[in-house]
């Protein structure tokens, strides 16, 4: 099994998404999905770890997902402020919170969990 950034279990009261494979997705890149709620940005590490964050940085809302990854964080465009994966929180000493998805890979197909799991 592919790493990711939490194991989930397909039971838990998340709605699933079929987003694609691993590959379809470049390392220290990211990936958009669209959703009613809002966008968002699948990043894979260049150790093909994934994880999924709103796309909007908690500082000035830019695209994280044109931000440039390294190693768990990821550099928004506009401020070059950074946010970890793991967890949507600002590297300090800035502040905020970008909402973070559950996902799970389930053979070799990432699926994206619906409900945000932190708030923005």
């Amino acid at each position: 099994m592919l790493p990711t950034k939490k194991e989930v279990s397909p039971e838990s009261s998340a709605e699933w998404l079929e987003i694609g494979s691993l590959e379809d997705i470049p390392r220290q890149g990211a990936r958009v999905v669209r959703l009613a709620e809002g966008d968002v940005a699948v990043f894979r590490t260049a150790e093909d770890e994934i994880f999924a964050l709103r796309d909007r940085c908690p500082h000035k809302g830019g695209p994280l997902s044109q931000g440039i990854v390294y190693g768990k964080k990821v550099a928004c465009p506009l401020h070059n402020r950074s946010v970890h994966l793991d967890s949507g929180e600002a590297v300090a000493p800035d502040k905020g919170c970008a909402a973070t998805y559950p996902l799970m890979i389930k053979e070799g197909r990432i699926f994206l969990g619906r409900r945000g799991q932190t708030s923005s």
